[in-house]
């Protein structure tokens, strides 16, 4: 058995390198054993990633296909003849980010070329061209309009509702908001006194079980209850039709409640 090291660098960092370090070696430096093993140092490693999760991830989006359901609710008005990324791949791509742990946009300008996320797009590792970069990304993050965004919160709702087997006797939605601190000067942001920061404050939608339902996002201040009412929260007809009991929990705002009391079919 050997312990083997790999020294490698990121894609920034090969375009750095001079030719003089670009040079191969054979000879290998003579390090000491441990616990009676040898320990080898190489530097012939191809690009490394330390995101191999993403692999798994993928599979999940690959059986779901979430990132197809949100392009279809989206009007791609870009020539067909010079697409290079579909809405489908940028909006995989976003997953996948946000999903290792990347929210920053700027990030992709790093990671179109990192091995985990190319495999994870369904793109040979070390070939072909690179993922989309950063401005691709914020064109179709600013492409949805009003109803758009409407169709792709709808098509979240259908998505958790065809998550079960069968229709669950009862569910149980917990409606809250919560701090989201920006670092830009983004749309929406105001500065939330209480935390002491700029932000948004977006309404969340989670289930009993802590699965997400729906987000609608908004500046940072306390919501009025008309933003968390009925229309958000009514049942779509894939529960109504199984005659599915919803508990809705809203603790945060009693202007909330009142308005969630008045939605027909649901209890609170």
């Amino acid at each position: 058995m050997l312990y083997i090291l790999g020294a490698t660098a990121k894609h920034a960092a090969f375009e750095r390198t001079t030719s003089a370090m670009a040079q191969s070696t054979r000879s290998r430096p003579r390090l000491s054993p441990l616990n009676g093993k040898p320990i080898l140092l190489g530097f012939d490693g191809a690009d490394m990633s330390s995101d191999a999760g993403l692999t798994l991830l993928r599979e999940i989006e690959r059986k779901a296909g979430l990132a197809q359901r949100l392009a279809d609710c989206l009007c791609d008005l870009r020539d067909p003849a010079k697409v290079q990324h579909r809405l489908c791949d940028i909006i995989r791509f976003r997953i996948m980010m946000i999903g290792a742990g990347y929210e920053d946009g700027n990030d992709a300008n790093a990671l179109r070329h990192d091995p985990s996320f190319r495999i994870a797009l369904e793109r040979g590792p070390e070939t072909g061209a690179a993922l989309c970069s950063q401005p691709t990304i914020s064109r179709m993050e600013n492409l949805p309009d009003a109803r758009a965004l409407i169709h792709m919160g709808r098509e979240m709702v259908r998505f958790y509702c065809q998550s079960f087997a069968r229709a669950p006797g009862r569910i149980v939605l917990d409606i809250d908001d919560t701090f989201d601190a920006v670092h830009g000067h983004q749309q929406l942001r105001l500065f939330n006194a209480f935390y002491d920061e700029f932000g948004f404050q977006p309404i969340v939608v989670f289930d009993g079980e802590g699965r997400l339902v729906g987000t609608l996002l908004r500046p940072a201040r306390r919501p009025k209850g008309a933003e968390s009412a009925a229309p958000r929260t009514e049942p779509p007809l894939d529960l109504r039709q199984g005659n599915v009991s919803i508990r809705t929990l809203a603790d945060h705002s009693s202007e909330c409640l009142q308005a969630l009391s008045s939605a027909e079919e649901l209890e609170y």
